[in-house]
């Protein structure tokens, strides 16, 4: 990070910069940490050092140097200890600016250390003083480590790790020899797969701890565990932990079983959840995961992305402290670093950036960094390529980007040319006609359809508007009768024209290439055009010929009447040269009947001083080895998890391009393949093989004359696919189950052996194995079954490599089923416009089981769909049931059911229709409020809860005539709110609120008061008329007579008591006498107050021993008008917003009195219209719309008024579509 001191920097002059930034690192304790960083800057910066959380004081343990002929800067942390393992920081500093770069240093101990002590001798008798209750922790038990040795946690890890993250993790540990380390790790491998196979028969599908967007930590694996009595144990660097099992929220670690899968999961992350993860079953270490928390924060966030279709989006997170590694997300799902996505890193490792290419409409939604318990979200969006629309229906998908490039510079170069060409206005602008243009030889056929050649044309055809396309007869892909110029490249070939006059500057002939070798093919043009009459709707293209097979050279020109002559390497040809000559109208033609090495060369066509050249190359197919071919034939048969290898032999061959296929897909280096491509042979090796792989294996030579292919077939072995369903129940009594199922899809490559049959008894958590039967019968009597009970089956297939997954079965019950009879139709009791009360009574017959409860049913009116208001499974105990589930107004009609063992019984008949509403009743105020106090200038708003059934008609009075239209009236359920905005005084009054209905009617009246903290009373003046009396008297307030609420306080200080005390209080007149002691001063202070509050204090002259009783004469402050006229501080500003959003208008104004403030649109008031929300609130002027319409364009004005004078401003409001 760069910080300029200075807004702009002399001439000649630069901020500090880092040249070479320190890099982390990970070293053995007691080793040397060096960290190097160049800087640059002019005058030369000053560089320092500094770590995050520590002292860097000592000059023996932190050493910084400068090597003047590098001009390189070095911190030198001589024998690193593990508290010294941290962020580091270099600083570059000059006048004009500073730099800051951080680097992380890593320190691992190596073999265990003795504990420090503190040569004090502990007396025996303190022992006891020193021990303390302690928790049992259950360590799990470790091999011991031999001095010099690698931390065993680092094995464990390698163990359970993937290969991409081998060298992150021997990063970590300082492993540096990776050729010995891989060498330790198989044979590391090998022993831990014999322990395991103690306890387990297999451990796959293997996935690392990650923290998911949830902010919840998961691992996961696939086990099948040998004794189901084994316990499976959990540890957290070496201390075992308790766990749950995945349905109580509030365990902070869980296990969750799902046939073979277990996945743990860690709630509620925080710092201390970091650390070395172990799953052992019994004894045996299973798997092994690290999670590592960085205590960091995001300094730069993720910023939502906006991209077109085909185009690369970034996001990049910039971090507070070095992390090593992130998780990215989409939409939930980890992502991994591959051809869709890029994950870098910078090298200080703060920040960190996903690529998302070549963006398509399914990339769009929520990505998110995770670093620990920190996480950042953006959403990319994806908009549709408006260019897209001009491509032809095959060229959107076949087209390569390279020849479309290439087709760019031909038309830009052909421009040129003609720019260079007189009298070609007519080939410029593409307005030829179409006439000429049939069977691909201009690129423009009078019937094109879209899927011609690879073209560039404006598109502008009748029936189709293809840009770029690739088919049979060299079709523009421009439309029938057009008149867009375009780029063709046809199978027979065809050319780059026009229409009828326009000028062709490529041709490309493919007639002995594969379709698939148009991608590669570069195309050219060599013609040029000095005649004015004479020239060349099509040139001549470069050709691949087989060796013994014909080739064909075709040009144009645009006049059938002239003859051109051919020329091969600046020789004239004749059919004399063995080859053939032909001209059919405009076409001319040389063909090469049987190709051999004399024929390469360059050949060109020459009429009139046009020509047009290409260049002719022989070759042959790629081939086999055929040993090696009768070999590959073969099919290669493994098992599950071994490597299958595949070979092929070839004599060497320039340019040959190899590839390997599965199942049509090609095969990449990397992961569980690896490919082999050498001069004389290739290899294909695919380890870890799944039985998902079993299919066609296909090699592919390929050179730029054709490619050939060769076949084989992959067959693995593994255990047999689940029995297929549904499981079918042949024969159902009270004492056999008769079940019937049908074999596995898949067998696993090995014939099914026999079937395993298993059962639970439902309410129970065991399975039992009852039954082992042959591969001849698909069918099973289960003869150990209760009437009534529920069962659930499981079915295995088996052969040779193992048992397969199991086929389940739904809930079965042996015997016939007995329900219940019909209860009787449910009674309405009661019914409210939320709530309706029903009963029944039960049926006459229970169906040889006890009732346990009842399932209720209701039906709107008009409608024949029930819908059920309680699962069967949780059945109504009692016999009446409140039905909250109702909308105000609606019909209804209700049945019921009864529930025994067996299930749900008969309906009830229906009940009669009932209306959910309330008994009609008089409108009735609910607990109002009689007065209210409301300061001058904010809004009054009275809200009344009221109670009526039909709902009433409400009207607003003030002191017994309507409201203000341009007051507000809210309606909602059940209350009403009158909003009277930038209240005055005229406003206070007798409020008075009228609800009417068919039932009656009802009033209710709200005094309003509009006031203000009261301004202070006049002068106070003291006069004595009776000894020991003295009489205070004031100027009334300002206030006094526009609030008749208004009252007058006297407080008291002497100097005797020294405090203020209140005397009076409540006082209506402007007088008081109160009594006073001679030889002491008194002093009064009188204050004005209302219902809003009270006003700074009036003081008295001083009253006592050196005041001689004469009345102080007291001086009238001057007094300072604050009127003015009203005037706008802040304006309106302009406001552009989509079609469906929200918009808020506001702006200042100033004015005293408090202006009337209106607001316009387009000269309209609208003050009093719902669509908008208006207020002001001490002179800042707010207008609201909830959802901005079309109509709602235009302009807004604000005028204020007052008894001095009136402003107003205005701005525009344009909503986009």
């Amino acid at each position: 990070m760069v910080t300029q001191f200075v807004k702009e920097l002399p001439r000649g002059k630069t901020t500090p910069d880092f040249t070479r930034k320190p890099i982390s690192l990970t070293v053995q304790e007691g080793k040397v940490a060096i960290f190097k960083a160049m800087v640059s800057g002019e005058p030369t910066p000053t560089v320092t050092w500094a770590r995050n959380k520590g002292d860097m004081s000592d000059p023996e343990m932190y050493k910084t140097r400068y090597n003047e002929r590098s001009r390189e800067h070095a911190l030198e942390i001589q024998n690193a200890q593990v508290d010294q393992a941290d962020t580091y920081k270099c600083f570059a500093t000059n006048p004009f600016g500073k730099a800051v770069c951080t680097a992380a240093l890593s320190v691992f101990s190596v073999g265990f250390k003795k504990k420090k002590t503190n040569g004090q001798n502990n007396d025996p008798e303190d022992f006891r003083k020193m021990l303390k209750k302690t928790n049992i922790v259950t360590k799990r038990k470790e091999k011991p480590k031999k001095e010099g040795e690698i931390d065993p946690k680092f094995w464990e890890l390698m163990l359970s790790a993937k290969k991409s993250d081998y060298e992150r993790i021997c990063h970590e540990f300082g492993i540096t020899d990776f050729r010995w380390m891989l060498k330790q790790l198989n044979l590391k491998k090998k022993e831990k797969e014999d322990e395991q196979a103690k306890v387990v028969q297999n451990v796959d599908n293997m996935k690392q701890i990650e923290v998911t967007t949830s902010g919840r930590a998961e691992f996961e694996f696939d086990m099948k565990i040998k004794d189901q009595n084994s316990k499976i144990y959990l540890y957290k660097n070496g201390e075992m932990i308790d766990y749950g099992n995945g349905t109580d929220d509030s365990s902070k670690h869980n296990m969750k079983k799902t046939g073979d899968k277990y996945k743990f999961s860690i709630n509620k992350l925080d710092l201390n959840d970091s650390g070395l993860y172990q799953v052992d079953v019994d004894d045996v270490n299973i798997f092994s995961t690290s999670l590592a928390i960085p205590d960091v924060e995001f300094d730069g966030m993720l910023k939502d992305a906006k991209v077109v279709e085909g185009q690369d989006a970034v996001f990049e997170g910039v971090f507070s402290g070095p992390v090593p590694q992130i998780t990215w997300c989409a939409n939930d799902i980890s992502l991994e670093h591959g051809d869709k996505y890029n994950i870098t890193v910078s090298e200080d490792k703060l920040s960190h950036r996903l690529v998302v290419k070549n963006c398509s409409q399914g990339d769009k939604g929520v990505y998110t960094a995770i670093a620990g318990i920190k996480s950042s979200r953006a959403t990319l969006s994806v908009d549709e390529d408006p260019n897209a629309k001009g491509k032809g229906q095959g060229g959107a998908k076949d087209g390569a980007g390279d020849l479309a490039r290439s087709l760019a510079e031909e038309q830009a170069r052909a421009q040129r040319e003609k720019d260079e060409a007189a009298g070609r206005g007519k080939a410029m602008d593409g307005s030829g006609d179409g006439e000429d243009g049939h069977d691909g030889t201009d690129g423009r056929g009078d019937e094109g359809d879209g899927r011609g050649g690879l073209g560039l044309g404006d598109g502008s055809g009748g029936n189709a508007t293809g840009k770029y396309g690739r088919g049979g007869e060299g079709t523009e892909g421009s439309g029938e009768s057009g008149d867009g110029s375009g780029m063709g490249l046809g199978a027979d070939g065809s050319a780059v024209g026009s229409g009828g006059d326009g000028t062709a500057h490529t041709s490309i002939s493919m007639n002995n290439l594969p379709l698939s070798q148009s991608e590669v093919i570069i195309i050219h043009s060599n013609a040029f055009v000095p005649d004015d009459k004479v020239h060349f709707a099509s040139g001549l293209s470069d050709k691949n010929a087989l060796r013994g097979k014909p080739a064909e050279l075709v040009c144009k020109l645009n006049t059938d009447k002239i003859d051109g002559v051919w020329y091969k390497d600046g020789k004239k040809l004749t059919s004399k040269d063995g080859v053939v000559i032909s001209k059919d109208g405009c076409t001319h033609k040389l063909i090469i009947e049987n190709c051999n090495d004399s024929d390469a060369g360059l050949y060109h066509f020459e009429v009139n001083g046009c020509k047009t050249e290409a260049m002719v190359r022989v070759g042959d197919l790629p081939e086999f080895d055929p040993d090696a071919l009768q070999k590959f034939s073969n099919p290669v048969i493994v098992k599950a998890g071994q490597s299958a290898s595949f070979k092929m032999s070839f004599p060497p061959q320039a340019s040959l391009e190899i590839k390997w296929f599965k199942k049509s897909s090609e095969l990449l280096d990397g992961g569980s393949v690896k490919l082999v491509k050498e001069s004389n042979h290739s290899r294909l090796q695919m380890k870890d093989c799944l039985r998902t792989d079993t299919g066609q294996i296909k090699i592919q030579l390929k050179n730029s004359f054709g490619s050939i292919e060769a076949l084989s077939s992959l067959i693995v072995l593994d255990k047999p696919g689940p029995p297929r369903g549904p499981l079918e129940v042949n024969e159902s009594t009270s004492a056999v189950l008769e079940l019937k199922w049908n074999p596995p899809k898949d067998d696993g490559g090995s014939p099914v052996t026999n079937y395993i049959i298993e059962r639970q008894q439902v309410g129970q958590n065991t399975w039992k194995k009852i039954g082992d039967i042959s591969t001849n019968h698909l069918t099973f009597r289960d003869r150990s079954v209760s009437l009534g009970k529920r069962y659930i089956y499981r079915i295995y297939a088996e052969n040779l490599e193992g048992i397969s997954e199991a086929m389940e079965s739904e809930k079965i019950m042996a015997g016939s089923l007995m329900f219940p009879g019909p209860p009787s139709p449910p009674k309405v009791v009661s019914a409210f416009k939320n709530c309706i009360n029903l009963t029944w009574t039960p049926p006459e017959t229970d169906g040889g089981n006890k009732i346990l409860g009842y399932q209720l049913e209701k039906c709107k009116k008009d409608t024949n769909q029930w819908v059920t208001l309680n699962p069967v499974s949780e059945p109504i105990q009692a016999l009446k049931y409140a039905v909250k589930d109702v909308s105000e107004g609606s019909e209804y009609e209700f049945r019921v059911t009864a529930i025994n063992m067996f299930g749900a019984g008969e309906h009830s008949g229906p009940s009669e229709i009932v209306c959910a509403k309330n008994p009609n009743m008089k409108p009735r105020f609910k607990d109002p409020e009689d007065f209210m106090v409301v300061r001058s200038g904010y809004s009054i708003r009275i809200k009344i809860d009221y109670e009526a059934t039909p709902p009433p008609d409400i009207t607003w009075l003030k002191n017994g005539e309507p409201v203000s239209p341009w007051n507000k009236i809210i309606h909602s359920d059940g209350t009403c709110t009158l909003v009277v905005p930038s209240s005055k005084y005229d406003d206070s009054g007798v409020y008075t609120i009228v609800a009417k209905n068919t039932m009656g009617q009802a009033s209710f009246d709200i005094e309003v008061r509009v006031t203000d903290e009261p301004k202070p009373p006049g002068p106070v003046e003291l006069e004595q008329v009776v000894y020991g009396k003295v009489i205070i008297k004031w100027a009334l307030s300002p206030d006094h007579e526009r609030d008749d609420r208004l009252h007058y306080m006297v407080e008291e200080h002497n100097s005797n008591s020294r405090i203020w005390r209140t005397i009076a209080d409540h006082l209506l007149c402007n007088t008081y006498t109160t009594g006073i002691q001679p030889g002491q001063e008194y002093h009064f202070k009188v204050y004005a107050k209302n219902d809003m509050g009270i006003s700074d204090p009036s003081d008295s002259p001083t009253w006592g021993v050196n005041s001689n009783k004469v009345v102080a004469p007291s001086t009238v402050p001057t007094v300072i008008s604050l009127e003015r006229p009203p005037s706008i501080l802040v304006p309106l500003k302009y406001h552009t917003p989509p079609k469906g959003y929200q918009c808020f208008m506001t702006c200042a104004v100033r004015g005293c009195p408090s202006p009337y403030i209106a607001w316009y649109h387009d000269g309209i008031c609208i003050n009093s219209d719902k669509n908008y929300y208006i207020t002001n609130a001490f002179g800042v002027c707010s207008m609201y719309i909830l959802r901005v319409r079309p109509e709602d364009s235009g302009e807004y004005k604000v005028v204020a008024v007052n008894s001095f004078g009136k402003a107003e401003c205005s701005s525009m409001l344009n909503v986009k579509d």
